[in-house]
């Protein structure tokens, strides 16, 4: 093999483009260009409160509003119908369950599946189901929220009777 190549390397210059240092900072040559900027994170804007009545209500004596204001009094029972506690408290644990929880209604067909044209009760997966939910209860037990727990509690025991009314008739 003959070489005809000049034996002299070529040079490769090598330009760094990136905008920021290795430090987070801009560089020199990007800071006319760019200007750093706020956090575009704004937190949502509360709701307006609820319109008041012509005639204000008497004002409740301190304790009672006290308990109000700071919830349940300490061992005492929470005092919540069904339908609160059932309702998603909006956290992350909370919206990650409730998809397993409809899915388990789903499957119990008490809730209509977008795929199927009518409900059909799929006994085994609603098993699977309950059995996961019951597990994630059991291992967060002590972790989660009142609220949180409600509400996992509340959808596990309705499962728990729906799943034995469904299939008793099969």
């Amino acid at each position: 093999m003959s070489k005809d190549k000049n034996p002299q390397k070529e040079q490769i210059k090598v330009t760094d483009k990136r905008i920021f240092t290795p430090e987070g900072n801009i560089r020199e040559e990007f800071q006319k260009e760019i200007k750093p900027s706020e956090p575009s994170f704004t937190r949502p804007a509360a709701p307006p409160p609820p319109p008041t009545p012509e005639k204000a209500a008497p004002n409740p004596p301190q304790e009672e509003r006290r308990k109000s204001i700071d919830g349940p009094p300490p061992g005492g029972e929470r005092r919540r119908t069904l339908a609160d506690k059932a309702q998603n408290p909006g956290t992350a644990f909370s919206d990650f369950v409730e998809p397993l929880i409809a899915q388990a209604y789903m499957s119990l067909g008490m809730l209509r599946n977008p795929y199927q044209p009518k409900p059909t009760v799929d006994a085994g997966a609603a098993r699977q189901m309950i059995e996961i939910l019951t597990m994630l209860k059991e291992k967060t037990a002590g972790n989660l929220t009142p609220d949180e727990d409600d509400f996992l509690a509340t959808h596990l025991g309705e499962l728990k009777l729906a799943f034995v009314q469904r299939t008793k008739s099969i």
